[in-house]
């Protein structure tokens, strides 16, 4: 191994320390905490509510230029401000119909083909398509020899998902789990992180094969929703619902058009079928990204 390669290589310290910094999350009552989480957003009392929207802009340096709305004062609750709507035509959409463009703004976490039906998750952990499904080996069949992005989106990011391709939907699936953290030294030390937490399967009938988007939830990030169905989590489920869409509740979407979003921020894992052009490899992990760009 090169000096180059090694210094390219996790330390042994790195990941213990990743270890380490991940146990607490194990012991932690995470849906509890999501739950009030999940009211405190909500909360309209206007000391607190500007107090935490002005936090967190602060804190995260949220570019508020970009936003509908610049004014936060505007917003009644945490979450409106953090669900907020940008500017039109800020993110415009790369043309071409089998363009496929990015659902989010933030950052690549893992981006490449579907091997053996296996996706990576970080530097030596990977977990199966039919895992991160919740167990459907029918649907993770159609995605062999496929391709799979991975984008992390931060507390500073716009947290409305769009589509990244036209397409109608077919299906929907909501799978109960744990809700770990999202971030980079999460997934870096926790096995098969995305196939263990909650998320929300969303499958569309698109020109070139099914593409699905799975919104993955996460320690106080565990409300996820989307247009047509509103509000998934919470409350949390302990069993896999699934809901089928045919005839007039089969809505379709152009490419760019809002589908759904995340009440706090997540991850986003889109699967594609063979036979799509390839991802751009100026797409690497940690590179940001926002809605709209093209990736292939």
């Amino acid at each position: 191994m090169s000096k180059t390669q090694k210094h390219q290589q996790p330390s042994w310290f790195s990941k213990l320390s990743d270890v380490i910094l991940t146990l607490p999350q194990y012991v932690i009552p995470q849906h509890t905490l999501s739950v009030i989480m999940h009211a405190l957003t909500r909360s309209q009392m206007t000391w607190f509510k500007n107090a935490f929207i002005r936090f967190i802009t602060w804190k995260f340096d949220v570019n508020l230029s970009e936003a509908a709305v610049s004014d936060r004062d505007f917003y009644p609750s945490f979450n409106a401000f953090f669900t907020r709507e940008l500017r039109q035509g800020i993110r415009p959409v790369a043309a071409g119909k089998d363009v496929v463009v990015s659902p989010v703004d933030g950052a690549v976490s893992q981006i490449g083909p579907i091997i053996e039906q296996t996706i990576v998750q970080a530097k030596g952990r990977s977990y199966s398509v039919e895992e991160l499904l919740g167990g459907d080996k029918a649907l993770a069949q159609r995605y062999d020899n496929g391709q799979f992005a991975t984008i992390y989106l931060s507390p500073r990011d716009y947290h409305r998902i769009h589509m990244p391709l036209a397409g109608k939907l077919k299906a929907m699936r909501y799978v109960p789990g744990k809700l770990f953290s999202v971030n980079p030294r999460t997934a870096r030390a926790v096995p098969r992180l995305f196939a263990r937490n909650e998320r929300v399967i969303c499958v569309f009938d698109t020109e070139f094969g099914d593409v699905v988007l799975v919104l993955v939830g996460a320690i106080f990030v565990g409300s996820m929703e989307t247009v047509w169905a509103g509000q998934i989590t919470p409350p949390y489920g302990k069993t896999i619902e699934n809901w089928t869409y045919v005839g007039d509740e089969a809505l379709s979407f152009e490419k760019g058009q809002e589908m759904g979003r995340f009440n706090m921020g997540s991850t986003v894992v889109m699967l594609l079928p063979a036979g799509m052009k390839p991802f751009n490899q100026e797409w690497q992990p940690e590179k940001k990204i926002q809605l709209g760009q093209a990736m292939n």
